[in-house]
């Protein structure tokens, strides 16, 4: 049986530790990069499926690790997971526009780790059960503001980008700092402008037509 490959990145030592120690128990191939360089190189000849990631590193930070490794076709896609100290807004905002697909605060729950984990390489397995796993998923949209042509406002764009992420309501609240009952007037909207008659389709549709505007 082959074992997920999750990439620690993490400047810290201790902690360094710790991470790699509590994933290697739980039955997944680990690796560890000391720095933001070393992740990017890892991340390159390793084909990590998840990366977590610190944000305040010498050198190169987080943000900048997270950046370059979106625009490469190799590293685009792969599972991209902040765990820091760092839990502003506006650095959990900057992270998730950059294309990370969870932020972790530390100190951060055994269990919450795991899960955030387990729920990105869920979400690998059945993305290569539709495309196969040849054919890696197509890009998704880099900021909000690309979805704004397919006729939505920009506050329905925002909520769009983050439904095409799995985001829940009370998720994209957060991100938003608007309310769950506000979303999901702005989720209605949507559908109504989409055609769609759930998150699922409005995900589809949302993205079949925004790839046509490329």
């Amino acid at each position: 049986m082959i074992r997920p490959k999750i990439l620690v990145i993490e400047d810290e030592p201790q902690m360094l530790t710790n991470l790699l120690t509590v994933l290697r128990a739980e039955r997944f191939a680990a690796l560890g990069a000391a720095d933001g360089f070393i992740g990017l190189e890892l991340a390159r000849t390793e084909r990590p499926d998840v990366i977590l990631c610190d944000i305040t590193m010498p050198g190169l930070d987080g943000f900048g690790v997270l950046e370059r490794l979106r625009t490469q076709a190799e590293t685009a896609r792969v599972p991209f997971i902040f765990l820091t100290a760092r839990g502003e807004h506006s650095d959990v905002r900057l992270g998730m526009n950059l294309g990370a697909d969870d932020y972790l605060i530390k100190p951060v729950r055994i269990d919450d780790l795991l899960a955030a984990v387990n729920a990105r390489l869920t979400r690998l397995a059945q993305e290569a059960a539709v495309t196969g796993p040849a054919n890696p998923p197509e890009a998704l949209p880099a900021t909000s503001a690309e979805l704004v042509p397919l006729g939505l406002t920009g506050r329905e764009a925002d909520v769009l980008f983050w439904l095409i992420r799995s985001k829940s309501n009370a998720e994209i609240g957060g991100l938003l700092q608007i309310t769950p009952a506000t979303v999901k007037k702005h989720v209605e909207h949507v559908f109504e402008k989409l055609g769609a008659e759930n998150r699922t389709a409005a995900t589809l549709i949302g993205l079949e037509r925004w790839r046509k505007l490329r």
